[in-house]
């Protein structure tokens, strides 16, 4: 199956100001393509080695996440250190390159991302993000979707 997810010219960068005046951090909405959209995502090692890429960029923290064949949707805001979100999408996407060295598996160059503004604003945008695999037909309900899951709970 082909798929034509790409990402507009035009997308906002908005993680800019990822602390606010409180010291709170914000929680943010990614969506990473692979180049030329080749559906190499949704293999298990592929999957196992991008948990694991995340794990290792622990500068951010991964909450929700959804691969698609030719793109990932992440909930992810920043941890230890005040990196910057285009610096850690670098290392774990160097990460995973250096762990799969003799596959073809490439990713686009750039990536969109959305300020979430507030937990409702998490949970309608990780309700949307779920129906993904059934709008492209892969499966009829959410859980059936082997290819997603928590690694924090960025809310807490």
């Amino acid at each position: 199956m082909t798929y034509a997810t790409t990402l507009p010219t035009d997308c906002p960068r908005s993680a800019r100001k990822v602390f606010s005046r409180d010291g709170t951090t914000s929680i943010y909405r990614l969506t990473v393509c692979t180049k030329n959209n080749q559906p190499w995502l949704t293999q298990p090692d592929a999957h196992q080695t991008l948990l694991a890429a995340w794990e290792e960029a622990d500068t951010w923290m991964v909450g929700h996440y959804l691969l698609m064949p030719d793109h990932v949707h992440l909930f992810c805001a920043p941890h230890l250190a005040r990196v910057d979100l285009g610096h850690w999408v670098r290392f774990w996407q160097s990460h995973f390159r250096s762990a799969n060295f003799t596959k073809p598996w490439e990713w686009a160059r750039n990536y969109c991302d959305t300020r979430l503004h507030d937990h409702d604003d998490y949970t309608a945008k990780w309700e949307y993000t779920q129906q993904n695999p059934i709008r492209h037909g892969h499966v009829e309900t959410p859980e059936d979707w082997p290819y997603q899951g928590q690694l924090n709970d960025l809310e807490a």
